[in-house]
C-alpha cells in the first residue's frame, strides 16, 4: 500500500485523529467511524494513512482497505475542484440520467466514480438523492438542480469550470 508519504507527526491533523482513536479506545470495530473522521481531516483516504489506521487499530490493512473500498462514501483519491453527482435511482433513471451521464461523461472526459485529469471536476452518482418529485436530478457543488437534462447541466458545468479563466 505505497503511494503518498505517510502523515508527519507534527501534522495537527494526526492529532486530532489520535484523538478520535484513543476516544473509541483503539478498538477495531471502531473503523468506520476513524476512517470517516481521517477522511474529514484530510479530504481522501491515502495508502499510508489506510496502513496507519490498520497499525493503531491492530487491524490488517487489507481490512481496512477492504472497508475503504467497499463503501461508496470514502474516497482513496483526492477530490475535484467542482463535484457533480447525477442521481441515478428509478424516478431519475426513467426521466434521462442515463443520458445525462454519459452526456458528461464523453464531454468531460471522465468516468463516473472518477476526477477528470485535471483535477478540476469529480463526476459521482448516487443511487437516490430523495427528489424524486423534480427527477431528474444532479447536484452541482452542492446546489440540487432538478428537471436537470445534459444541456442544462453541460452549459453549468462549462460556466463553473470556466470562472476566473
Amino acid at each position: 500500500m505505497g503511494g503518498a508519504k505517510a502523515p508527519a507527526a507534527s501534522d495537527n491533523r494526526l492529532k486530532i485523529l489520535e484523538a478520535t482513536m484513543k476516544r473509541h479506545q483503539h478498538r477495531p470495530d471502531a473503523l468506520i467511524e476513524v476512517l470517516h473522521k481521517a477522511q474529514e481531516l484530510y479530504g481522501y483516504l491515502t495508502p499510508d494513512l489506510l496502513s496507519s489506521v490498520a497499525h493503531a487499530l491492530r487491524i490488517p490493512p487489507s481490512r481496512v482497505y477492504g472497508v475503504a473500498t467497499f463503501y461508496h462514501f470514502f474516497s482513496l483519491a483526492p477530490p475535484g475542484e467542482h463535484t457533480c453527482t447525477v442521481c441515478l435511482g428509478t424516478a431519475c433513471y426513467v426521466k434521462g440520467a442515463a443520458a445525462i451521464l454519459a452526456a458528461l461523461e464523453q464531454d468531460r472526459g471522465v468516468r463516473a466514480g472518477s476526477t477528470s485529469a485535471d483535477g478540476k471536476l469529480s463526476l459521482l452518482t448516487v443511487r437516490c438523492l430523495g427528489a424524486c418529485g423534480i427527477a431528474p436530478a444532479v447536484v452541482l457543488d452542492g446546489d440540487v438542480i432538478g428537471h436537470a437534462d445534459a444541456e442544462r447541466i453541460r452549459a453549468k458545468l462549462h460556466e463553473l469550470l470556466h470562472q476566473g479563466s
